[in-house]
């Protein structure tokens, strides 16, 4: 840092100190220019105690405590000339401690704050007014997981650096500020710098954390899907033992659809699919050509009043000519497989269903080969793995 003296159109650098050896104190001096001048962190910020205590079991203390113009409670964590080794872990105490703190308890820690200053208004009068004169009822404060924390220190250890942008990731909100004390001819200056997030990357790095922690949560929601279905895939191939001949030789799978084959046609099969929204069996059309698909789903909807009299219910026919598979379908609506107490109703619809429809399309078949074989196409069985859209 350099002071210009613009009659001699000069600078003249300041000279760099520590804390110690100007000896200025963690509490007496740094937390007292904070708590005076808390927009010097670049925002505004409440400040509604200082050395807070109030924690069940345990009598740690925390710097200050402040609310920011979102209503989320800040954590404000000072030291001097070296962040130590252990500041992440306990200002992430702190937080979580004031995690349950409700809008009342909030209240009476910031009217003991202003009766500790000598300072004679209302906490609520106070809390109205820092947010933008809002009716106090309809302020709300410490929302959620919404606490955020801010270092401030002369210099930071890379472990604490590191664990910080680490819990970023996690959208943990974190600000860590280099405290750099200066002097010249008697006069102290002092400069705070936001050094995480580097205030001009600080948006993309927030939003690079969310969309961290969003792969994170989908991951671990597709984790649970796969589990679900492999639970629920394994009960109902034991309750279709003896019940159909289909599916014996079927495993269960992660997928959200399960395939048997018994057609002895190549890329046709039947198929139980289930989602959050509804179970449907089905009879699919996955073929290499589209031109096939196509054909061998018009020779089945000639017949479509004989096999939907047969199966006992209207089919849903798909011939789908933007795509190159067909189906014909039947579903039950409303049931969600990550709900457990629907499983009975499910397993029984889609075991009931898929004997249904194989059976009202049997009688078509010899049909199916003879196109094919018209054709001079293999008909061969082959298990299709093609993916039912949902």
């Amino acid at each position: 840092m350099y002071l210009i003296n613009k009659e001699t159109n000069s600078i003249q650098p300041l000279v760099k100190r520590t804390f110690t050896a100007l000896g200025i104190k963690e509490r007496a001096h740094l937390q007292e220019w904070i708590a005076d001048n808390p927009s010097a962190l670049g925002e505004e910020l409440l400040i509604i105690q200082k050395e807070f205590s109030g924690f069940l079991d345990t009598y740690e203390r925390l710097d200050l405590l402040a609310l920011d113009k979102a209503g989320n409670l800040v954590v404000i964590e000072n030291k001097l000339d070296d962040s130590g080794k252990d500041v992440t872990w306990q200002a992430l105490k702190y937080a979580a401690y004031c995690s349950s703190l409700t809008k009342d308890q909030i209240e009476e820690i910031f009217q003991n704050y202003l009766v500790s200053q000598g300072n004679s208004k209302s906490a609520t009068l106070l809390l109205s007014e820092f947010f933008e004169h809002a009716d106090y009822s309809e302020i709300n404060l410490n929302k959620g997981s919404t606490q955020r924390i801010i270092f401030i220190a002369a210099n930071f250890r890379k472990e604490v650096t590191a664990t910080v942008l680490w819990l970023m990731r996690f959208n943990i909100q974190l600000k860590c500020f280099k405290a750099t004390p200066f002097e010249l001819n008697d006069q102290l200056f002092l400069t705070l710098d936001q050094i995480i997030p580097i205030k001009d990357a600080q948006d993309y790095m927030i939003s690079m954390a969310s969309k961290a922690q969003e792969e994170v949560r989908t991951e671990e929601e597709a984790k649970n899907r796969h589990r679900v279905r492999l639970a629920f895939w394994g009960k109902l191939l034991n309750a279709i033992k003896g019940q159909s001949l289909l599916f014996q030789n079927s495993s269960a799978t992660k997928d959200h659809w399960l395939t048997a084959g018994g057609l002895n046609i190549s890329g046709i099969s039947y198929q139980l699919v289930i989602t959050m929204n509804y179970a449907s069996v089905l009879l699919y059309l996955g073929r290499s050509s589209t031109e096939e698909n196509k054909k061998l789903f018009d020779v089945l909807y000639q017949y479509r009043n004989e096999i939907e009299k047969s199966f006992g219910s209207p089919l849903n026919w798909e011939r789908a000519d933007e795509q190159k598979s067909s189906r014909i379908s039947f579903a039950l609506p409303h049931v969600n497989y990550f709900n457990e107490e629907d499983w009975t109703q499910i397993i029984n619809f889609l075991i009931k269903n898929i004997n249904l429809l194989e059976a009202s399309i049997k009688p078509y078949l010899p049909e199916l080969k003879k196109q094919l074989k018209h054709s001079d196409l293999d008909v061969e069985f082959e298990v299709t793995k093609s993916e039912p859209v949902s």
